[in-house]
């Protein structure tokens, strides 16, 4: 389960696919661009819980990854997550 803050909204992920992914998959639109993480388009602050990356130095500084900013895109969820996203938006089905 991920939410989604100061939106309170929720929707569900598995460790399979990237956060920004479930949550199109759930009508949450995310902000991105590349969808690779270069971009930062999509760079938000993980609250809680634990994630991964498939990639060894996703576009973000040290200082970034030490305030607990993500990259959605290519982030997999590891346990439930929040995260602090106020740009998110959501997707008419």
């Amino acid at each position: 389960m991920v939410r989604i803050e100061p939106k309170n909204w929720d929707f569900e992920a598995s460790g399979a696919i990237p956060v920004m992914e479930a949550a199109r998959q759930s009508a949450i639109n995310l902000p991105s661009s590349c969808r690779n993480g270069t971009c930062r388009t999509c760079m938000c602050r993980l609250l809680s819980g634990e994630i991964r990356y498939q990639i060894a130095w996703p576009g973000l500084s040290s200082d970034e990854k030490k305030d607990g900013y993500i990259l959605p895109c290519i982030a997999y969820p590891q346990s439930d997550l929040v995260i602090e996203e106020p740009r998110a938006t959501q997707l008419i089905k």
